[in-house]
């Protein structure tokens, strides 16, 4: 199986966004669906971010110790994603929508995975971290999906993506250690049943939390249905273009670092030393 490569560094990059800045209400390209998306990814975030970190660190005894540091790094990168993603989307809110609804959705699912098992926590957070490693990957690297985005917004989501495929083996590597004494079926069984429950209410949730934002713009309907699907799966069609990577889950030997995409870390750093990002101070 392959693995982490042994010369890969976890580099948390503390960087702030927008600060004291207005931004459009459809910031992506003046694209109501565009914008939709991404805020309601966002959304997610905040709560999202905690649960990767906590279920992740439940397991951290006893694990070597280069994925202990990897565990550390991890933590700081998620910690920061979370502070960037309260900020945008206090952004989101100033330019006047109420995302109350979707943080309640985000809330019941948190519940229902806490109410069981810890080991149930870090499979949710396994797959949904794979899934965030590809939805990174894609971002970095067609360019058109960020065309026309608010330059300090854009920025945030480039270095959040470049985060998320640099940790991208970190809760996969911890799962194999707290199942290190699992036999090899029954930790495929269950990696491949929580991604399925995960892809779909992912794709349920953030459907109906873009539905709930479009309504505020008083876009509903088949219409707005039809480009939803159009952005989705057409042009630029994210969700078409990781559906080999998201298969790839499923394989035997999958790990995600099978796939060594660091090369856009370095194309995303490029963009921010041109003066993408903004350093912290």
């Amino acid at each position: 199986m392959t693995r982490t490569p042994t010369d890969l560094t976890i580099t948390p990059r503390d960087r702030r966004f927008g600060r004291g800045l207005s931004m459009d209400r459809w910031w992506l390209a003046g694209d109501p669906v565009a914008t939709a998306f991404y805020n309601c990814l966002s959304a997610t975030f905040p709560k999202g971010e905690g649960f990767f970190i906590d279920s992740v660190r439940q397991f951290r005894e006893g694990t070597p110790p280069r994925l202990a540091g990897e565990i550390a790094a991890f933590t700081k990168q998620e910690v920061m994603h979370t502070r960037e993603h309260v900020a945008f989307n206090r952004r989101v809110t100033d330019a006047g929508y109420d995302v109350t609804r979707l943080e309640a959705a985000v809330d019941r699912r948190l519940a229902l995975v806490r109410s069981k098992p810890p080991i149930a926590s870090l499979a949710a957070t396994m797959a949904l971290e794979h899934f965030t490693a590809i939805l990174a990957h894609e971002l970095l690297a067609d360019p058109r999906h960020l065309a026309g985005a608010d330059p300090d917004a854009a920025a945030m989501w480039r270095w959040h993506a470049m985060e998320e495929i640099e940790h991208k083996g970190v809760a996969y590597d911890t799962w194999l250690h707290a199942t290190r004494n699992w036999p090899r079926f029954r930790r495929w069984s269950v990696k491949a049943k929580v991604m399925m429950l995960v892809t779909r209410n992912f794709t349920v949730d953030r459907t109906r939390g873009m539905i709930d934002l479009l309504r505020q713009d008083g876009l509903s309907g088949p219409r707005i249905w039809a480009r939803m699907f159009w952005f989705a799966f057409v042009r630029p069609g994210m969700m078409r273009r990781i559906f080999a990577s998201w298969l790839a889950f499923f394989l035997p030997g999958f790990h995600p670092w099978r796939h060594d995409d660091r090369a856009l870390i370095d194309r995303g750093e490029s963009k921010a030393g041109a003066g993408d990002a903004v350093l912290a101070r």
